[in-house]
């Protein structure tokens, strides 16, 4: 059992770890910079696309706040945008648009270089080995007023109209891929209903200041602060990087945010919300029959869409299911050991996270602890807990004042 001082210094050395996964604000910056170029190509005038508005957004992991850097700096960021249109030529099928959005990429230069083979979903940029990132793009429709419906749904502070923020996208492994021109046939997504959904879970109810308009903004603002249950998602998608080291089987991301969010229960601390989620992510698990297997499958819902499993591919590859309840078990256990190390002191602490998280996240991390808690101690403001021998600015007995020797003060 963490005494509330314990729980402090863990959560503050989480949030430090934390900051190291971060993407910096000027690799932020340059991404938005680079999508905003690419929204002004497939919307300027004499583009097929024009008179359809095109406009590109963040999604996934850029637009929750969860992004990891890699574990190896010469890897790339994986950033997914989606381009909207608002409306369509009546003729145009998936196939269709998919195309008019590649051949006018296609049009551009560098664009034309930088193109990745087709997806099943998206066109994929790659840039220069020195920005490291690369862009999935996904064609999309959206009807007229989507964008009204859309800021109004992340400005309310109550959940509702979810189904209303859904998108019709291009996917070349449907039936209809190649011949249907109702758009409302189309594949539906809901990666807005989705982030939507993410920030109502992870929002605390005292932070009325947090800004759910901007994560879906053109070009949202980046974010040094972040919540305990982005924290905690940033830090389990690092545990599983660490632990299968390449392995393409890993549990997806989309998979470890949902049971993460279905888990929390609005912790203040992230050591709490962490230890809550890492214990309780199975039990969101499902088991339901399944007519095209002809058995029970594994099923994890899309909380927007509750006939979506996440887990689908856990029956074409089984290993996938395997890894991510020996995964799950790995977490538990590293968590377990780390919170062992509580009363010998931060170096064993700090050795105990190495080799879950990486030596240069957590040398980092310690490092910049170490310096807070020194500005803490020279404010005169770090007390020690009665009892305990831990430092920190919670506790009862004031620690003297740190003076340099020699020092006349």
């Amino acid at each position: 059992m963490l005494t509330n001082d314990q729980k402090q210094q863990f959560s503050d050395i989480l949030e430090e770890l934390g900051k190291t996964l971060d993407i910096s604000e000027t690799q932020y910056e340059a991404a938005v910079k680079s999508y905003e170029a690419v929204g002004t190509w497939l919307a300027k005038e004499d583009s097929t696309l024009a008179p359809y508005l095109p406009e590109i957004l963040p999604q996934g992991s850029f637009m929750l706040g969860t992004m990891v850097k890699p574990i190896n700096d010469k890897d790339d960021l994986d950033i997914d945008l989606v381009c909207q249109l608002k409306g369509k030529n009546p003729e145009w099928t998936q196939a269709d648009l998919k195309h008019k959005v590649g051949d006018r990429l296609k049009a551009h230069a560098t664009y034309k270089e930088m193109l990745d083979e087709e997806g099943r979903r998206c066109w994929t940029l790659v840039y220069s080995d020195d920005a490291n990132y690369h862009m999935d793009i996904l064609p999309s429709i959206v009807d007229k007023g989507y964008r009204v419906i859309l800021e109004k749904a992340f400005s309310d502070t109550e959940l509702k109209d979810i189904e209303q923020l859904g998108i019709r996208i291009t996917d070349n492994l449907t039936d209809n891929y190649k011949w249907e021109t109702n758009h409302l046939e189309w594949l539906k997504s809901n990666p807005f209903g989705y982030g939507r959904w993410f920030f109502q879970q992870a929002t605390l109810d005292f932070m009325k200041a947090f800004s759910l308009s901007e994560s879906i903004a053109p070009v949202p603002k980046y974010k040094k602060e972040k919540l305990p249950l982005q924290r905690v998602v940033q830090i389990l998608k690092r545990h599983r990087d660490m632990f299968f080291d390449g392995n393409g089987h890993k549990p997806i991301s989309i998979i470890i945010t949902t049971l993460a969010s279905k888990a929390y229960k609005k912790e203040t601390d992230i050591i709490e919300a962490l230890v809550n989620v890492v214990d309780n992510m199975h039990n969101y698990i499902e088991e339901r029959w399944s007519d095209q297997h002809g058995r029970v499958i594994k099923w994890i819902s899309n909380p927007v869409n509750d006939e979506e499993n996440f887990a689908d591919k856990w029956v074409e590859f089984p290993e996938r299911e395997t890894n991510f309840y020996n995964w799950l078990s790995g977490v538990k256990r590293d968590l377990n050991n780390i919170l062992e190390q509580r009363s010998k002191g931060l170096q064993f602490i700090s050795e105990s996270m190495v080799k879950p998280f990486g030596r240069d996240a957590v040398t980092k991390a310690f490092s910049n602890y170490g310096a807070t808690q020194l500005k803490i101690r020279e404010s005169g403001a770090m007390k020690m807990a009665s009892g305990t021998g831990t430092l920190g600015s919670l506790g009862r007995t004031s620690v003297p004042q740190h003076k340099p020797f020699g020092s006349n003060e």
